[in-house]
């Protein structure tokens, strides 16, 4: 199985793991969505709708930028039927939009509490509502429609908590979509898991967390060519929790030098949430 002709709705995908996962989507000649938030450039945080598109072009696939606010009901609602105009239906969701800060609860104004929850739980919630009827069509067609949620599997382990108890319970809230939607959809035929990073990635979202090192990181493909193998399995495969390098190894890849950001680097700064 292969992308070629299916039409991907990403969320976030202006830059980082979003964009990565669009162009590994586009070598195979699919639609990309890239439904983010940042149009014009921001010297702060590279990459706009537009220039991610020249790019999921450049990779071979098809592109339609649109200006998305995964907060607002009713352009998530326009973006989807954008994205029907267009490409005429949607196979793939991907739950990728984040919001992040580490900070402990007296250090979180409830602004930044309301944007992670907007953001993180429930615009992931909105996005899988809005796209349900299509993805609907989708499995009636036999295109094997997945929901894919860029989320950590569910450790109710105090210490994933007490640091940053606003930013882990609006990641959860994902999770929890793909725990919900996973049992959910399943009677028609539409795949839901979530997948996260062994090791921290090189992405803009770094720059929320003080003193990382971006040499013990990974790059953003290693979590493209992970989404990539499940977004192509059968859509029977469903209410996973998946983690980037297992899945590449139960793809027999293990050689995974190639995603360091500094070659030969060994011990990587490992990602949170995970036992």
């Amino acid at each position: 199985m292969t992308l070629k002709g299916k039409t991907l709705f990403i969320t976030g995908a202006s830059r980082g793991i979003g964009l990565a996962i669009g162009k590994r989507a586009a070598a195979d000649g699919a639609n990309v969505v890239i439904a983010a938030k940042t149009a014009e450039t921001n010297p702060k945080l590279p990459g706009t709708i537009y220039s991610a598109a020249k790019e999921i072009v450049a990779a071979g696939g098809k592109a339609l930028p649109l200006q998305v606010d995964i907060r607002d009901e009713e352009g998530v609602i326009a973006a989807v039927a954008a994205t029907v105009a267009a490409f005429g239906g949607i196979d793939i969701l991907v739950n990728n939009a984040s919001a992040i800060s580490m900070t402990d609860t007296e250090h979180t104004p409830m602004k930044r509490y309301d944007l992670m929850n907007g953001v993180n739980a429930r615009g992931t919630y909105l996005c899988t509502q809005a796209c349900l009827a299509e993805l609907k069509r989708s499995a009636e067609a036999g295109r094997s429609p997945h929901v894919l949620n860029m989320s950590p599997p569910l450790s109710m382990k105090q210490h994933w908590f007490a640091p940053h108890t606003a930013y882990t319970m609006a990641k959860y809230g994902m999770s929890m979509c793909t725990l919900g939607h996973s049992g959910e959809f399943r009677k028609y035929g539409i795949a839901v898991n979530s997948l996260w990073p062994r090791t921290a990635i090189a992405t803009a979202a770094l720059q929320m967390i003080p003193g990382v090192n971006t040499d013990m990181c990974r790059k953003p493909e290693i979590l493209a060519d992970a989404a990539y193998f499940i977004l192509t399995s059968a859509s029977s495969n469903t209410g996973n929790f998946f983690i980037d390098d297992e899945v590449l190894r139960d793809n027999e890849i293990t050689d995974l030098e190639k995603y360091s950001v500094k070659p030969g680097t060994k011990n990587f700064i490992p990602d949170f949430f995970i036992d």
